[in-house]
């Protein structure tokens, strides 16, 4: 083997470390085989910091379904510079970080790289599980938020090893961007400052000012609060990123919210033929109360609350989403009643007990409770959660999830709890200790089963407006059939049928709802068409027989059948 001019020497559990060409050789405490992705970071003996990110060497080992990986083999999933660094907020207290990494070339240049299945990009993270020690939060609450037809950032378990050391179970995420992958909306260039381009898109986000690059507009509307001159939102530039978006881009999407919030605070905001049910796409609403409420989120509504907006001829809605940072939900966190399975999350943060006994100034944008006090909404809402509740939130399909995901990392979390011995530790700001890792993983299933209990008998619903054309979840712009053959072998033929030209994404995914392939994301008029899978993923592997999802999505319409592939 070809020797890379690099030698580290450790004192301690890692005494000598040379990185080789394309697999770590070492005589460390990482010396284990996994059935989980490795992935091995060498910073050459820098330090991570929170900022600047540093160029650090990252290597992938991944043999694939039902094999093992270790740390020690050729890396097969990824081999080259990357940059990292530390991020965070409240999790950056944890001694088990999280890091932010680009993938780059040898130039420092950024470079799309697909990790582990997922489609090509740079940005990426990866997500320490700490207080969280069913290690499955986040994970799942994304996963929810996919399975209902909307983007959320894709997820895989990884374990990875720092320096020699083995560091513990991660998850490998996608940050949220702007990408035809992750939010589509339209890219923006230094020429769109006027007319049709200069409409979208944008992805903006009501969050606190932590981190680098931080900047946006405080709104002249107050938070949800008694006194009117209370605090105000911070909304923050993400895309274009605030050192880039140019000055009439900033004042469109500045205006563009004003004008949301203003009309949100008139007395015929509720107007069915205008109002929010014109200026909001509502399905993105929905679904995204839908995840806060049934995990009880605790930063719900009011922080990591993403919203964007595409170019007009698009999608001239704002959207809500994409869901993010989860790990102090289901249960979870020991203060604002978010461990409780009865109550409204959202209706806590529009209590005077909220802001009368030590309520933190992270609240949510006035415009939350009126959406929350529409009876056409709660209408739309009880609609959706009795559509849903038969398949992605069925409750025997959740706890077959979450044993899965429990015995896939079964071995890891051993490993992990080993090295991060936190199990019957009081970790900020846990509701319950569990002594051990089937502990967590039992009070996490009992905790949503009596929440979806508690939500079944709670949610209600108005006869009188039953006949409001705002009762439909979304225009019906496209129709999608079941495909044939099915089962099938080699092939298969999905027609669609196009009421209305509209742009359109289908994607398909595994039974474990992960993303497997994009077969179109394109703009198509009236008509009839098809789609054929040949059974292959992103990178023309054939895929292994079972059945699989295809999930079509307009801006307004989500449907989705099942098929299955014999081999």
């Amino acid at each position: 083997m070809k020797i890379i001019a690099h030698l580290s020497i450790m004192i301690g559990k890692s005494l000598v470390i040379i990185l080789l060409h394309g697999c770590l050789h070492a005589a460390t405490n990482a010396d284990f085989n996994s059935n989980l992705p490795i992935i091995v970071i060498d910073t050459h003996g820098q330090k991570i910091l929170n900022e600047p990110r540093i160029v650090a060497h990252m290597g992938i080992v991944d043999n694939g379904v039902g094999a093992l990986n270790s740390p020690f083999e050729n890396y097969n999933g990824y081999d080259g510079p990357i940059s990292i660094e530390y991020r965070g907020d409240s999790s950056q207290q944890f001694p088990k970080k999280q890091f932010a990494i680009e993938t780059q070339d040898s130039l420092g240049h950024n470079v799309n790289v697909s990790l582990l299945g997922m489609p090509p990009e740079n940005d990426w993270i990866l997500y320490a599980p700490y207080s969280d020690k069913s290690l499955m939060r986040n994970v799942l609450a994304y996963k929810l938020s996919r399975d209902l037809g909307h983007y959320a950032s894709r997820t895989r378990y990884c374990e990875l090893v720092l320096n020699g050391e083995y560091a513990g179970i991660y998850v490998l995420m996608e940050k949220i961007k702007r990408d035809r992958n992750r939010v589509a909306v339209a890219e923006m260039d230094s020429t769109d400052v006027e007319g049709l381009g200069l409409s979208g898109g944008y992805i903006v986000k009501v969050d606190k000012r932590a981190g680098e690059n931080v900047d946006g507009w405080q709104s002249p509307f107050p938070l949800y609060y008694p006194n009117a001159n209370g605090p105000r939102p911070f909304y923050q530039y993400h895309y274009p990123k605030p050192d880039e978006i140019l000055p009439q881009q900033a004042e469109y999407i500045r205006d563009f919210i004003y004008q949301f919030e203003s009309m949100m605070s008139k007395p015929e905001y509720d107007d069915p033929a205008g109002g929010m049910w014109t200026a909001l796409d509502m399905s993105s609403v929905i679904d995204f109360v839908i995840v806060n409420e049934v995990s009880r989120n605790v930063d719900g509504y009011r922080l990591s609350t993403f919203l964007y907006k595409d170019r007009d001829d698009r999608n001239s809605r704002l959207r809500v989403g994409p869901v993010w940072d989860f790990n102090l939900a289901f249960g979870n966190a020991d203060y604002y009643a978010a461990s409780l399975i009865n109550g409204w999350q959202i209706e806590y943060f529009m209590k005077d007990d909220y802001f009368n006994n030590g309520g933190d100034s992270f609240m949510m944008p006035f415009w939350w409770g009126k959406i929350w006090d529409s009876k056409r909404f709660q209408n739309k809402l009880y609609q959706r959660w009795a559509e849903v509740r038969r398949t992605v939130l069925d409750v025997e399909i959740l706890m077959s999830y979450i044993d899965e995901t429990a015995l896939e990392l079964q071995q890891a979390q051993e490993r992990n709890f080993d090295t991060w011995p936190v199990l019957g530790q009081y970790v900020w700001p846990n509701y319950y200790i569990g002594h051990s890792y089937q502990d967590e993983v039992n009070y996490l299933k009992t905790w949503i089963q009596n929440r979806i209990e508690w939500m079944d008998d709670h949610l209600q619903f108005s006869p009188a407006l039953v006949n409001d054309r705002t009762a439909a979840v979304g225009e019906m712009n496209f129709r999608l059939w079941q495909n044939y053959p099915n089962p099938f072998n080699a092939s298969t033929s999905i027609p669609l049928l196009i009421d209305s030209p509209t742009q359109l994404q289908i994607n398909i995914y595994d039974a474990r709802g992960r993303w497997v392939r994009t077969l179109a994301d394109d703009y198509y008029e009236r008509g009839s068409t098809e789609m054929i899978w040949d059974g292959r993923d992103s990178g023309g592997r054939d895929v292994a027989s079972g059945v699989y999802s295809v999930q079509a999505k307009s801006p307004t319409l989500r449907r989705s059948i099942k098929v299955v592939m014999l081999r």
